[in-house]
């Protein structure tokens, strides 16, 4: 074999060689240093979407558990977040496991008219609104709480006032008197013998809801700190028109301490009292405003000021 000759011509060459060379591995570098940058960014995003990993600018997407039959299981805990124990037979375990319609459910009028804003609504409390226009925001925290007592046989407590003042206890309803309404004066008569059925305590509900309203059920209420919030807690506007929604879940963030709260609403017309999807997040779930932030719900603004307890 020869040795090899350099030349003019094969310095060219080797040259223009090298140099093709490089460009193209240059370019097979850049493709493969994009495709696996789109590979990691594809990964991220499935990742992301999937709950298992969660960047600091980014809220994991809720879901609902669709087949869930109470709030306790429709309504599982945020990412990050739990449900602490409460006790059983308080208030706020009966609102956290207050039965629901089937997903899906469409909030009715009292009239068995559709709500017209059923973006509005996450669920539907399984619950009789009626056939009258009576239950309305502040009338369905009268029924939850007026439920919930009637099912601890807790009579005595079952009492509530008219916006003019007038304080109408269950239990002169459950002997027997009657509520006598004439213009601006209200009084009890006796009417019939004692009455302790469920329907004569309905008919109870629907007097009160008649002549109660957000004025009167304010004034009932007891101001409540905002870190001090509780499931059954009430942020509420008395006025005409007025405003009123329930806490009916909280969940806690063991390390923060941060609060997530649900809340729920009837409205006018009277209507199936529903637990409130939040317009500005992803999920129905609220984080606890400070004093004097305004928080949007579907259908009324609110100050954190607002809040009240029983």
């Amino acid at each position: 074999m020869q040795p090899f000759k350099p030349t003019f011509q094969n310095a060219i060459f080797v040259i223009f060689f090298i140099l093709l060379l490089g460009v193209v591995c240059g370019c097979d570098a850049s493709v493969s240093q994009s495709a696996a940058v789109s590979q990691a960014s594809n990964a991220s995003l499935s990742a992301t979407i999937q709950g298992t990993t969660k960047p600091s600018n980014y809220e994991v997407v809720y879901k609902l558990d669709t087949s869930g039959t109470t709030i306790e299981q429709r309504f599982p805990s945020p990412l990050g977040f739990i449900r602490e124990s409460i006790g059983g037979n308080s208030f706020a375990a009966y609102l956290r496991k207050l039965p629901l319609k089937p997903h899906g459910t469409p909030v009715f009028h009292f009239d068995g008219k559709q709500k017209r804003n059923q973006v509005a609504a996450s669920a539907v409390i399984d619950m009789d609104v009626g056939t009258r226009d009576l239950q309305q925001c502040a009338d369905a925290i009268i029924r939850l709480r007026a439920e919930y007592l009637w099912q601890q046989q807790a009579y005595d407590d079952i009492s509530f006032h008219f916006t003019n003042g007038f304080n109408a206890p269950y239990n002169k309803w459950r002997a027997g008197q009657r509520i006598y309404v004439r213009g601006n004066e209200v009084s009890w008569t006796a009417a019939r013998s004692a009455d302790t059925s469920y329907s004569a305590f309905r008919s109870y509900l629907n007097m009160v809801f008649a002549y109660a309203g957000t004025l009167s059920v304010a004034k009932e209420l007891k101001p409540q700190t905002l870190d001090a919030i509780q499931i059954g807690d009430v942020f509420i506007q008395g006025g005409s028109p007025g405003h009123a929604i329930i806490v009916v879940d909280m969940v806690v963030h063991p390390e923060t301490h941060q609060k997530r709260i649900l809340l729920a609403q009837s409205y006018m017309p009277a209507q199936d009292i529903h637990v409130l999807q939040n317009p500005s997040a992803d999920s129905p779930w609220y984080e606890v405003p400070t004093l004097e932030d305004v928080f949007r719900t579907p259908e009324w603004s609110f100050k954190g000021r607002d809040l009240r307890k029983f």
